[in-house]
């Protein structure tokens, strides 16, 4: 389960964040994650309960923003929605889709006192 250490990673960075601005307490954390990016929402979610235990993030609230995703289609020479890797173009039927947007993850925003 790579979730974990992804939550690991944002309490890393979240913790450095908050350090750096004085703060007390994180409030929020604002999470942009793609639809492509192959992580398990609900299982992040649960990891980010764990690792974010007795730090400053304790009990913060972790909203998540879903990001679209979107692929090119070289056939077609357009950019195309995309929902699942490898699924074929909406237009040709081809399936030569290359994720465009959609693979990230990030740490968006974070709300400190």
């Amino acid at each position: 389960m790579h979730e974990m250490s992804l939550a690991e990673s944002i309490r890393g960075i979240v913790e450095e964040t908050a350090q750096g601005q004085g703060a007390q307490r994180v409030k929020t954390i604002v999470l942009a994650i793609g639809e492509l990016a192959s992580v398990e929402v609900e299982a992040l979610r649960f990891c980010l309960d764990v690792v974010l235990r007795d730090s400053l993030a304790d009990g913060a609230a972790i909203k998540i923003e879903p990001v679209a995703g979107a692929g090119w289609c070289p056939a077609c020479d357009r950019s195309v929605p995309l929902v699942q890797r490898y699924d074929p173009c909406p237009h040709c039927d081809g399936y030569q889709l290359r994720p465009t947007g959609g693979t990230e993850m990030r740490v968006k925003e974070i709300e400190v006192e």
